[in-house]
């Protein structure tokens, strides 16, 4: 089924309306750097396509299998780097919400907040994302 509504995220990006949008970056906001080589590289690559994009990256990832795997840059710093590639390249970023407490200040910055696979049954977290008022991309859980 197409949706037939288009629905403005930033920067002119729309999802709906059968337009194609790509999600893409790295799992885990590594550094600024990567994050940077990333974003140029799929920001190109969209415009000549003629795709919109989104930026992705989480500043935690803490449903790693090992306690000893890098989890991220936490959330201040996160934030600052998407922040910053967002300002930097003009498009609209994502990252996950881990925690209810979490979900108004990463509005802030994100354009789309989006919850986990494995975080997709916990109502407070899904009703503090809403009550944001962004859009929020709810990952299918592998129940």
């Amino acid at each position: 089924m197409i949706v037939t509504k288009k629905i403005e995220i930033s920067n002119g990006v729309k999802i709906g309306g059968g337009d194609m949008v790509l999600i893409a970056g790295p799992c885990v906001a590594e550094s600024l750097e990567v994050c940077r080589e990333i974003a140029g590289f799929m920001t190109e690559l969209c415009a000549k396509k003629g795709v919109s994009y989104i930026f992705k990256a989480s500043f935690d990832k803490a449903n790693r299998s090992s306690v000893a795997s890098y989890r991220g840059p936490g959330l201040d710093e996160g934030l600052a780097i998407l922040a910053e590639i967002k300002r930097e390249f003009g498009v609209p970023v994502l990252t996950d919400v881990h925690l209810p407490s979490q979900a108004m200040k990463i509005a802030e910055t994100a354009d789309i907040l989006q919850i986990p696979a494995f975080l997709c049954r916990q109502t407070d977290l899904l009703l503090a994302c809403g009550e944001t008022g962004k859009p929020v991309n709810i990952k299918k859980g592998q129940f």
